[in-house]
């Protein structure tokens, strides 16, 4: 059912197979995942802009069309914008998407604070903080997508979600990064559900590891990643009293079935 539901193939109306589809692009199997995603990205324009640009459209629908599909189908964002139901925060991140793209040039990095000194002391991280503070939502979003390391650690814990999702869709963000956001404690559970579904992030071992040992990952998210850890670190996030208790627990299952499964067996005597 959920692999033709990923295919677009059940006897639904059209605005229930979007939902379907957006609900299974999150799903924890990576092939009806793949499958959802495809079908959401290939299918009629004038369908997509039905369900888009209607006031009744769920609000996870709209998230997921201009966050997702924006990026890469243009042609969606009038449909989207001309519903008057479309959040004053997601508006404007396709707005200034189409802006960005339309002017084909990319922001600078800004400048560094001549107040900032080269090593990284606290005055240096507090002039960084108050200079991003007086930025503007749209300004964020460029900086985010434009600027350095420090600014995406600082903007990836920013209040507003558009702008945190920005940082993921940075192209300067390289794995370290994400394997560092992957482990903060002091993100939302939103952007560890993005770093979750990314399929270039997730092909790291590390990322998977350090989103199951972050207290703040949603237990729907670490229970799938569960499997694809070694003995070692089953072990270890089986006796981590950091983590949910089901995420525990199941890891230290896991791991004795693991160390059974190892054990040399021995034979009786005939």
């Amino acid at each position: 059912m959920r692999r033709k539901g990923a295919e677009g193939d059940l006897p639904v109306s059209l605005d229930e197979k979007v939902e379907i589809l957006i609900l299974l692009s999150a799903d924890p199997d990576e092939s009806i995942r793949n499958t959802a995603f495809y079908t959401l990205e290939t299918l009629d324009v004038m369908d997509l802009t039905e369900v888009f640009s209607s006031p009744a459209a769920p609000l996870k629908v709209l998230d997921f069309a201009a966050m997702h599909l924006v990026p890469k189908r243009r042609e969606l964002a009038p449909g989207l914008l001309s519903n008057p139901a479309l959040p004053g925060d997601l508006r404007e991140w396709v707005e200034d998407h189409l802006r960005r793209f339309a002017e084909q040039v990319i922001a600078p990095a800004p400048e560094k604070d001549e107040r900032m000194g080269e090593g990284p002391g606290s005055a240096t991280r507090e002039t960084l903080l108050q200079r991003v503070s007086r930025l503007t939502v749209t300004e964020k979003i460029k900086l985010a997508l434009t600027g350095g390391q420090d600014e995406r650690v600082i903007l990836v814990r920013d209040s507003n979600k558009v702008v945190a999702r920005s940082v993921l869709d940075s192209p300067k963000l390289s794995d370290q990064e994400v394997e560092n956001i992957a482990s903060m404690k002091n993100v939302t559970e939103e952007v560890l559900r993005l770093v979750s579904v990314n399929r270039r992030f997730m092909k790291s071992y590390n990322v998977a590891r350090a989103l199951l040992n972050n207290p703040r990952c949603p237990i729907d998210v670490g229970l799938p990643l569960i499997a694809r850890l070694n003995e070692r670190d089953l072990k270890s996030l089986g006796i981590n009293k950091n983590v949910p208790d089901v995420i525990r627990g199941v890891a230290f299952k896991m791991f004795k079935q693991k160390e059974q499964a190892n054990r040399p067996k021995s034979f009786g005597k005939h």
